[in-house]
């Protein structure tokens, strides 16, 4: 199992505050991630050519110029706007 503190620390880049059952929960799958993670480093790769998709391997669509929306249109289903922009919730706190 994860140290607590590495719980801890987290959850607060996830901006979560957890009980301390939630703790010991999401430690437990955290660890079980990690393990699983481990497993995939045992995979014999020997021989296998890695995998790069270039400028030729990607198909691209022409730059072809298209109507915009109106800002009315834009906003028409935001569930909520002010002054012409959309209203999301605030994530940090300065």
């Amino acid at each position: 199992m994860l140290k607590e503190d590495v719980v801890e620390k987290v959850a607060q880049l996830a901006r979560l505050k957890l009980t301390e059952e939630e703790k010991k929960t999401i430690g437990k799958q955290l660890m079980s991630i990690l393990e699983f993670v481990n497993q995939l480093n045992e995979v014999n790769t020997e021989g296998v050519d890695a995998v790069w998709y270039g400028q030729e391997g990607t198909p691209l669509r022409e730059d072809v110029p298209k109507r915009e929306f109106s800002q009315e249109k834009a906003l028409a289903n935001a569930p909520e706007r002010e002054n012409g922009f959309f209203v999301v919730p605030k994530i940090l706190e300065l």
